[in-house]
């Protein structure tokens, strides 16, 4: 391995990618009734049925950027050991945690270990849709490219990675400020199932209003049949869901027995991101050739 690849904890990998392609992950952090909970531990498995749990009990739950002491630890270990790194970090349009994390590599980079080779890419992705972007990285490295053209790579490569999801509960979208209180209670009174994406420049933005679960659930699929890469079951294809397997499992068994995809990586939402998105939600994560 000739770089260590660093991202954060939103980018939603389950622990035994992690552990095989020997990837670092910044965890950020929530807080439910102001006790402070790392979204991600190595080793530590976050009950997410509990988490869950606690959202459709009302409780309240906040969220923020990774501590810094962590960040600080984490990046000198690696430059200690003679490491050089390429972050991965999460969409800077809905979260300042790529920019604060960034600028702080950089500093410690530059301040104390200017041997040391560091590149940052924002990714403009979330969720598993940053943990595909991480995935393809390493599969960009263990090709045997260097640290600079892998970054390149990355950075050329940010526009092919496909964002398509859609909500159970308007509520949390509205407490969030992606939606108004009059539009949540409206869309929850006609069975409103917004099917929404991260455009080119990172931010959410609302396409379509689907009538019902079931129909929202294909949308995402038609996105998929019309948008992904060619060809289609050769792709890596992304599931995110926040403690809804079932509905995960039906959109997967849909892309697989229409397309013949067999690689797929599913996994429930990381806790900072589903505290926004709710319980209910499920997000489709793809490569594509057209404009995100």
């Amino acid at each position: 391995m000739s770089f260590t690849i660093l991202t954060d904890s939103s980018s939603n990998l389950p622990e035994h990618l992690i552990d095989t392609y020997d990837l670092k992950v910044m965890p950020l952090e929530f807080m439910v009734e102001g006790q402070i909970y790392h979204s991600y531990l190595k080793g530590s498995v976050t009950d997410l049925k509990k988490f869950y749990g606690m959202m459709r009990e009302g409780k309240i739950i906040t969220t923020s950027l990774p501590p810094l002491e962590v960040v600080d630890a984490i990046i000198r270990e690696e430059f200690e050991a003679g490491n050089d790194v390429l972050y991965l970090g999460f969409d800077s349009a809905i979260s300042g945690t790529y920019d604060n994390c960034a600028s702080y590599l950089e500093r410690v980079r530059d301040e104390e270990y200017p041997n040391c080779k560091l590149e940052c890419v924002d990714t403009k992705a979330a969720a598993l849709g940053q943990g595909l972007f991480v995935l393809e990285a390493v599969k960009v490295r263990d090709q045997g490219k260097s640290l600079n053209e892998t970054a390149e790579w990355a950075r050329e490569s940010v526009q092919t990675f496909a964002h398509w999801f859609t909500v159970e509960d308007l509520s949390y979208l509205q407490r969030g400020g992606r939606l108004s209180k009059g539009a949540a209670f409206a869309g929850s009174i006609l069975n409103i199932k917004p099917v929404m994406h991260v455009d080119e420049e990172g931010k959410l933005v609302p396409i379509d209003k689907i009538r019902g679960r079931k129909k929202s659930l294909t949308t995402l699929y038609d996105k998929f049949a019309e948008r992904a890469s060619e060809p289609k079951d050769g792709q890596l294809v992304c599931i995110s869901h926040g403690d809804c397997p079932d509905d995960a499992e039906f959109l997967r068994a849909l892309i697989a027995d229409n397309f013949g995809v067999r690689d797929f990586v599913i996994n429930d939402l990381d806790p900072v991101i589903g505290a926004h998105t709710g319980p209910g939600c499920v997000a489709l994560f793809f490569i594509t050739d057209q404009p995100r």
